[in-house]
C-alpha cells in the first residue's frame, strides 16, 4: 500500500471527515511531508469505498453538501495490515542504513593502497 493510501486510512481513525479535512489531516500528521491534492484524495476514497474500507454519507456543512467518509471495520483491518508491513519495511531500511554506514566507516578506516613506502 502506498504512503498516501496508508495516511488516508490513518487519519480516518480519528473519525469521519470530508475530503478537504482528510487532506489537511494527512499533511498535519506527516509534518507536511505528504500533502495530497484533491486529484489524489478522491480517487483513493472512491477505491476505498468500492473495496468496503470506508462508507460515505452526505452531510450539509456550512450550507454546502459534502461527502463525509468514515472508516469501516474492514478499513481498520486493512490499516493494521498496512501498518505492520510499513513497520517491517522501516526496520529493513534502518538495518540497511546501519550496514551502509558501517561499510563506509570500514572503507574509510582502511589504508589507501596508493601511498607506498619503500
Amino acid at each position: 500500500m502506498g504512503l498516501s493510501k496508508f495516511f488516508i486510512l490513518r487519519v480516518l481513525h480519528e473519525g469521519p471527515m470530508h475530503g478537504y479535512d482528510i487532506a489537511r489531516a494527512v499533511e498535519r500528521t506527516t509534518g507536511g511531508c505528504c500533502s495530497p491534492t484533491e486529484g489524489t484524495i478522491y480517487p483513493v476514497l472512491r477505491e476505498f469505498e468500492s473495496g468496503g474500507f470506508v462508507t460515505v454519507a452526505e452531510e450539509v456543512v456550512s450550507g454546502r453538501q459534502r461527502k463525509v467518509y468514515a472508516l469501516t471495520e474492514a478499513g481498520r483491518a486493512a490499516f493494521r495490515v498496512a501498518l505492520e508491513a510499513w513497520m517491517e519495511a522501516t526496520a529493513a531500511l534502518q538495518d540497511t542504513g546501519r550496514a551502509f554506514a558501517a561499510a563506509d566507516r570500514a572503507r574509510a578506516a582502511r589504508p589507501s593502497g596508493g601511498d607506498c613506502c619503500g
